[in-house]
């Protein structure tokens, strides 16, 4: 493939704002209570990918929708204050932008209500709309926050074309097309690939019996992150586990969306695997070290100079 630099990225999915309510604790039906603070954060898993991308050293544009609400220039132009090329999201009047509601106790224990807003309005025609984009890239990175059909009409348009497809399973999904597993990598964490096998995924011997199931439901690379265990990696009938970086994880919120993001620039700009994964290991531990979802996202000189350290 072409080794760009920068390279070229894709990045179809959600763009969402976050509000977070900090509270002492949870409230249960009927009751109300007073919390303690609240933030708005940009955020949705296709906009953190993006953001993490180009901040990782990717040329990054993003497919995706926002409403018509106050919230709609605050999420577009956060995306361009990262460099992230947003010709390719749409305003959807009749609906509200991507939402997500966090309350946040004294414990870290969180009730999350999501409303996908314009993100539903991501249909397969607004992807097909975007085809000569995808055509021009390196990578198609999709997750699961928008319809599973315009995911896949993604998916056949970049294979269509001949264009690596990497897709972050995320939310984990429970009843899925296999075509879907059909692409270049897969990324699930522990959760999300037992929700895909359907198999136990706690060690690392499960996560590698875990990774062939998915090799052999179409993936033709796998890797399963697995926190501080590190990331198993499966491919040409190997299995290796690549070592986390050590770090103090304090909030994990965008670790594995820091992961996909520098995996698909370093993957496209080296063509080795292991090195791409040890990569996205240390902006996704970077990420975790850190408080916030786009704020905790390290940039290529960041990591570069924290694997100096490690060795």
């Amino acid at each position: 493939m072409s080794r760009r630099h920068p390279p070229r990225l894709v990045v179809l999915g959600s763009i969402n704002m976050d509000l977070v309510v900090h509270c002492q604790e949870l409230p249960v039906p009927g009751q109300t209570i007073m919390a303690e603070s609240s933030s708005e954060f940009c955020g949705g898993k296709g906009a953190n990918q993006a953001v993490a991308a180009s901040l990782a050293g990717g040329e990054v544009t993003i497919i995706g929708a926002v409403g018509s609400d106050a919230f709609a220039d605050r999420l577009i132009d956060n995306l361009k204050t990262h460099g992230v090329d947003c010709e390719s999201v749409s305003r959807c009047d009749d609906h509200a932008s991507g939402l997500a509601v966090i309350a946040v106790d004294s414990r870290g224990q969180n009730s999350i209500m999501v409303v996908p807003g314009a993100n539903a309005a991501v249909t397969p025609d607004r992807v097909r709309a975007a085809e000569s984009i995808i055509k021009e890239s390196d990578c198609l990175m999709v997750q699961l926050e928008i319809p599973v059909e315009s995911v896949l009409e993604g998916i056949r348009i970049a294979r269509k074309h001949g264009i690596r497809v990497i897709v972050d399973p995320a939310p984990a999904p429970t009843d899925f097309p296999t075509s879907l597993l059909e692409v270049d990598f897969i990324c699930p964490n522990e959760t999300e690939a037992t929700a895909l096998t359907g198999l136990p995924v706690t060690t690392v011997e499960q996560a590698t019996a875990a990774a062939i199931r998915l090799h052999e439901l179409g993936a033709k690379v796998v890797a399963i992150t697995m926190g501080e265990k590190g990331t198993l990696l499966h491919h040409d009938g190997k299995s290796t586990l690549v070592p986390a970086i050590r770090v103090e994880a304090i909030d994990a919120t965008a670790a594995g969306d820091a992961f996909a993001g520098a995996l698909a620039v370093r993957w496209a700009q080296t063509d080795d695997l292991l090195d791409a994964v040890s990569f996205a290991n240390t902006a996704g531990g970077i990420a975790a070290s850190r408080h916030g979802a786009q704020d905790s996202i390290a940039t290529y000189e960041e990591i570069l100079k924290f694997r100096k350290q490690e060795t």
